[in-house]
């Protein structure tokens, strides 16, 4: 579990720069009482050598997160870029030289009593220091929960809508009084969701299979990082598909990805163990490719970094050069 954040931390909240424990709403804040929140989350890791902070993918992050605002109708005022650019400025104000997790979220900010919302939006973004989220140095063990996976049709899962997260806190708890160190979710067909918190993949016959995107799972960008790193590295074929309850207890090897997750290899699901209960090798080519790529080290995925202290931007990656002078 993480420490609380240092109240002195700078975060970006209401169009300004202001310390963490300045940043307050109000207890009859629409969101607080009805979900009517989206969040998102990034990663950004700390790369000893470089002496530089790389900052993954945050362009796909910042469009995943207004178009999902949308579906709530809330209005994020900046531009993907300007988001870029606000981010990093967060970064080099915190002198943040270690991993970190960045945290945008937009709400329905009227206060009063009521379901219905109304137009009246905020939003607001952290970056704090941040270790690993499941110690999976060894491999994880994972329980199927008795709580379904919200169906699309109820709250979207492909949202990070923050009252649909209850959800996952539920599942989360009853697997940690389970004995388990994360949880799997199925949907209402039956079929494997995800975790609580992350994708899921498992590895049958020399193949990488996950859920689709319309099996009530987030569509993630790490999800889409692995894939790539899969086909483009290793030569696998990936396949998406229904995956079977039953498939958990036969198949090679498991793992979870996700951006405060990474990869963490699940080698014990429901007390049965996965293959032998060790870390499979397909899962440990992928995690160190992930590694390598994520900080840097493998030119091919320099596209999906964001450098925080030396280097200039990629073009693709935050087309604002961070002026941040424009957006603070």
């Amino acid at each position: 579990m993480q420490a609380d954040a240092d109240p002195n931390l700078i975060v970006y909240f209401g169009g300004q720069y202001i310390a963490l424990r300045e940043a307050r709403i109000g207890i009859l804040t629409h969101a607080l009482h009805y979900g009517t929140g989206v969040f998102e989350g990034l990663r950004a890791h700390w790369d000893e050598a470089a002496q530089e902070l790389f900052l993954l993918r945050p362009m796909e992050h910042y469009q995943r997160w207004k178009q999902n605002c949308g579906i709530l109708r809330i209005d994020v005022s900046a531009s993907p870029e300007e988001l870029c650019a606000i981010t990093v400025e967060l970064m080099r104000r915190n002198n943040l030289k270690t991993n970190v997790y960045v945290r945008p979220i937009a709400y329905k900010s009227a206060e009063r009593v009521g379901v219905s919302p109304d137009d009246q939006d905020a939003w607001a973004i952290i970056a704090l220091p941040f270790g690993d989220y499941l110690h999976a140095e060894h491999g994880i063990h994972a329980g199927v929960s008795s709580w379904w996976r919200i169906d699309d049709n109820a709250i979207p899962a492909r949202a990070k809508i923050c009252g649909a997260y209850v959800n996952s806190a539920l599942a989360s708890d009853e697997a940690r009084r389970d004995g388990f160190d994360e949880a799997i979710l199925l949907n209402q067909s039956g079929h494997v969701a995800e975790g609580s918190t992350c994708n899921i993949f498992m590895v049958r016959k020399g193949k990488l299979i996950t859920p689709s995107v319309t099996e009530n799972v987030l569509e993630g960008i790490t999800r889409d990082s692995v894939i790539e790193l899969a086909q483009q590295e290793l030569g696998l074929q990936v396949v998406e598909r229904p995956i079977d309850r039953s498939e958990l207890c036969i198949c090679d090897e498991l793992f979870l990805t996700g951006t405060a997750v990474g990869m963490a290899p699940v080698v014990r699901v429901d007390h049965r163990p996965v293959k032998d209960a060790e870390i499979g090798p397909l899962t440990r080519q992928m995690q160190q490719l992930y590694f390598d790529a994520t900080r840097g080290h493998l030119s091919a995925y320099r596209k999906w970094l964001l450098p925080v202290y030396h280097a200039q931007p990629e073009p693709a990656q935050c087309a604002a050069r961070l002026e941040v002078t424009s957006v603070a």
